[in-house]
């Protein structure tokens, strides 16, 4: 079974992360921050990586270090249980449309963290929720996971679609993206020898 758990807990955070990379999506989710479990949900629905989050964390400052720090640890979570990378596609993709928002998602599970975000949003809130938390959820995904991602809002206009629609685009691209590869069963997909 490809799963692990990860625990982080900081001066301003404590969270505990479960994933199965072989689940069907099931979620249970709670950090404390309304909008950003409805999007955790979404990650794992979307891409059938089964996640569990539990997280204590500063609310009465702001979301930020919660949602950061649960981007971390999934991230870190993703990279323990994805362990050598033998037999994976290591690569996807997906271009996801919501109503009135089309965003693309491409990724690479390359070790080598880099965000390409290009996606902005017409407020500054969703309810209570700052939309500048969904890029630094992606970016502390990104920089733990060791994942390559680019992100692009195509079209939108409502701020809680492109959220939304950000976060099942990742989700797809993650799901094609861990899949084992059966033409490439225990063969690592790099010709560098290491990922």
């Amino acid at each position: 079974m490809r799963t692990a758990t990860i625990t982080r807990d900081t001066a301003e955070t404590q969270i505990e992360v479960t994933v199965n990379l072989d689940g069907t999506g099931t979620y249970d989710n709670r950090t404390g921050v309304g909008f950003f479990d409805h999007m955790l949900d979404q990650l794992s629905r979307h891409s059938l990586i089964d996640l569990t989050v539990r997280a204590t964390g500063d609310l009465h400052i702001d979301d930020h270090h919660t949602v950061e720090d649960t981007g971390i640890a999934i991230g870190q979570a993703l990279t323990q249980a994805l362990g050598d990378k033998r037999g994976i596609r290591r690569y996807g993709s997906f271009l996801l449309a919501m109503d009135d928002t089309l965003v693309r998602a491409a990724l690479d599970l390359s070790a080598r963290p880099f965000l390409v975000w290009n996606v902005d949003f017409p407020t500054a809130k969703i309810g209570t929720f700052d939309t500048e938390l969904v890029r630094e959820f992606f970016q502390a995904l990104s920089t733990h996971g060791g994942i390559t991602l680019h992100v692009d809002r195509i079209h939108g206009i409502n701020s809680h679609h492109i959220a939304e629609a950000a976060f099942k685009a990742v989700a797809r691209a993650l799901r094609e993206a861990v899949e084992p590869d059966p033409r490439m069963a225990g063969v690592l997909p790099s010709t560098k020898g290491a990922l």
